[in-house]
């Protein structure tokens, strides 16, 4: 066993950080680190931004960013552990940050809004707030009175690479070859177009079927990272959706002579896969996710009960605590127990029931500013607890915001609060709760980092706040970026009908001048969304959005590059749901029973119903990682803990952030230019190469190569001590 902290005795009064809480002559919270966290945490925001709106997932940022930390700063002068704890502080807000604002902000686009960034921004700033400062009176009862009992995985793993770092040795050379890798990668594949990202195949002999896999490092890094049997139920969920249910829905469907609701216009023989998913299966999958992430929070009701209790007495207490739980003399509190004042909690949290109330671009009555800052109380405890339970990785985020939102348009339906800009409301309602509840989890895992060695907890509150705001600043532009990078506009006629909000905006397309009118109304002839209407009144054209946008061909047939939101899609189907009325409800209940079936049979339900409503091309490459992490597994026999830290999940880590940065740096170039015209455009030579370059064998053999690297790293012997 270690002598390391990390493996100290279990009891609280035996704890001994790394740093003795006497030492107070360490640097800690200096300039440089917080720069360096912040800095880092807008690359890692960047980067999950995207990898959310593609997959609806994230992966921790907190140990790559300690790794790359301890490395920059021994280029450049050695920094203590203290102050590369405080860099992987200030740099995992921006991972958690991005989760929340990814998974629900989007969801405005498909109920017929335009993304506001500065709206997007006070959402990111607020919910990262009520995270942190939620955590301020847990942080006792949570982080040191539970030591022992709640393990908090990513945050124990990342003490661990401190110490080491510490010590002399450090991985990070394994994090900058994945990074290097997962960028040239994605820009020779999607950048240059020597090979295709989507190799896919209509099953011609099976009407309705297909196989599909995006072949990114994005994707085959999270695969790894999560392991075989949550990617392979991930997989099993797709296989449900494109080779069972698509081609039931086209054999019974074939032979009908008018279109099958909810679809209005496309008859189901003329469908392909991607009209049959957008019809049906992303119904059946929504509900699905829906009833996972309720059952995995129902499962979590005693520890919520339990965990809000602790919350509720933790808030009455005297902080007056030394480290080892004793209490302290009268104006004396040791280093290492020294959190922000109680005052920030209590006119901070009035301060934001203010701020969310009376900030123009919110649109959030005092009602439901309330309910934000009490569910933003509840849910951060949750998370915080489950967190150091389970990890972060399988905390029921998408739960917790199903039941905030549940619950806010049960109230508003209740009070008749169904109009669509209540439905707005709900929505952000839901979006700064989710925010927290994320943030909430990371914070606690960076504090019981801290607790381990022996950081002083109100120095990295405060560079938590910062870490929020300098992450808060770029996420927003970020997402707009992604989002006009990958818009489209497609020609739409309906007829004689018109859209519920035509604005005096004016937008060009095709020479023409256009009034810019919106469908916020579901359920009708014209699907949500922003149009393009010419003086007559009459529908023109449809503002294809690149963030959840449903049409991913263009007026030629070709396939376009969208980003899928899969959780904000999940969002708009439950507010819509509930305050319209309007949702096909036989294909819903189909996805709820499903679910209900996958825990009969003892299969985790949420990620099983997350494959189903995820596109298959999602699911492959994922899959395909965690056999790889079985293979390396199996070789080199690691525990679960050794392998939080071990070279095969650094390298993933930076296939992650390499792939999702790369693929960021595409979407600004194609914003460079128009059409055909646009940087990105010209980069691409795929019209000069020959039909073997083309094939689905050659994109095959590339992402094979991606994952025999990724192997090879990862069965090497790990030498912690060894410095690069």
């Amino acid at each position: 066993m270690s002598d390391s902290p990390v493996s100290a005795s279990t009891e609280v009064h035996a704890h001994q950080p790394y740093i003795p809480a006497s030492r107070t002559d360490v640097r800690e919270l200096t300039v440089r680190a917080v720069l360096m966290g912040a800095v880092l945490g807008i690359i890692f925001a960047g980067s999950s931004v995207y990898l959310a709106l593609k997959v609806g997932l994230t992966v921790s940022a907190s140990i790559p960013v300690a790794v790359l930390s301890i490395t920059i700063f021994r280029a450049f002068g050695r920094a203590t552990i203290l102050e590369n704890n405080i860099v992987q502080t200030t740099g995992s807000a921006g991972e958690s940050l991005a989760a929340g604002i990814a998974f629900t902000m989007p969801t405005l686009l498909l109920m017929g809004y335009d993304l506001d960034t500065w709206q997007i921004l006070l959402v990111a700033l607020l919910g990262g707030i009520v995270g942190v400062l939620m955590m301020i009176p847990l942080r006792h009862g949570l982080i040191v009175e539970e030591h022992g009992k709640l393990p908090y995985p990513e945050g124990t793993a990342c003490a661990e690479v401190l110490i080491v770092g510490e010590q002399g040795g450090t991985n990070a050379r394994t994090v900058f070859t994945g990074f290097g890798i997962g960028v040239l990668y994605k820009l020779c594949a999607e950048g240059l177009r020597l090979w295709n990202s989507l190799p896919e195949r209509a099953l011609t002999w099976y009407k309705g079927g297909s196989i599909s896999a995006e072949c990114s490092p994005e994707l085959l890094g999270v695969g790894y990272i999560i392991g075989p049997r949550i990617s392979a139920t991930m997989l099993a969920g797709g296989v449900l959706g494109y080779l069972v249910i698509m081609p039931a829905i086209a054999m019974f469907g074939g032979q009908m002579t008018t279109p099958l609701y909810p679809a209005t216009s496309m008859l189901i023989k003329d469908m392909g896969p991607d009209d049959l998913r957008s019809a049906y299966v992303l119904y059946i999958g929504a509900g699905a996710v829906a009833t996972g992430g309720l059952i995995s929070l129902v499962r979590s009701l005693p520890t919520i009960a339990s965990a809000f209790r602790a919350g509720l007495k933790n808030f009455r207490t005297s902080h007056s605590k030394n480290a080892d739980g004793t209490r302290a003399a009268v104006g004396v509190v040791e280093r290492t127990a020294l959190d922000l004042s109680m005052n920030w909690v209590i006119f901070g949290s009035l301060g934001l029931v203010a701020v969310i109330w009376l900030a123009p671009n919110l649109h959030i009555n005092f009602a439901s500013a309330i309910l934000i800052v009490l569910f933003g109380f509840l849910f951060t405890t949750v998370s915080s607890r489950i967190t150091g339970e389970i990890g972060s990785s399988s905390n029921p985020i998408s739960g917790m915001t199903v039941a905030t939102l549940l619950i806010t348009c049960l109230l508003f339906l209740v009070v008749g609060w169904t109009g669509s800009e209540h439905r707005a409301m709900a929505l952000i309602t839901g979006a700064i709760v989710c925010v927290a509840a994320s943030n909430g989890g990371t914070t606690s895992q960076d504090l019981k980092t801290g607790y381990l060695v022996g950081a002083t907890p109100r120095s990295q509150q405060i560079s938590l706040l910062v870490g929020v705001v300098t992450s808060a600043l770029v996420i927003g532009f970020t997402v707009q970026m992604l989002n006009n990078s990958y818009t489209d506009i497609l020609p739409r006629d309906f007829g004689e009908n018109h859209v519920t909000v035509v604005t005096n905006e004016h937008q060009s397309h095709a020479g023409h001048n256009y009034r810019v009118g919106y469908q916020r109304e579901s359920g009708e002839t014209i699907p949500q969304g922003r149009y393009l209407i010419d003086d007559a009144g009459r529908v023109r054209f449809l503002v294809n959005p690149g963030i959840g946008g449903v049409v991913t061909t263009d007026a030629n047939g070709h396939r376009t590059e969208k980003l899928s939101a899969p959780k904000a899609q999940l969002f708009s189907l439950i507010i819509d749901g509930i305050l319209t009325g309007k949702l096909p409800w036989a294909l819903v209940l189909i996805g709820v029973f499903i679910a209900f079936v996958m825990e009969l049979c003892g299969v985790a339900s949420l990620p099983f119903a997350v494959g189903v409503y995820l596109p298959l091309s999602t699911s492959t490459p994922i899959m395909i990682g965690g056999l790889v992490r079985w293979f390396v597994d199996r070789k080199t026999k690691a525990s679960a803990a050794e392998a939080e830290t071990s070279p095969g999940t650094l390298m993933s880590s930076g296939y992650i952030a390499g792939g999702a940065i790369a693929g960021l740096i595409l979407a600004a170039l194609s914003g460079i230019g128009s059409g055909e015209g646009s940087l990105a455009r010209r980069l691409d030579v795929s019209d000069k190469l020959g039909a073997f370059f083309h094939s689905d064998g050659w994109s095959i053999l590339w992402f094979v190569a991606l994952a025999i690297a990724l192997y090879a790293v990862g069965t090497r012997s790990k030498h912690p001590a060894t410095t690069p």
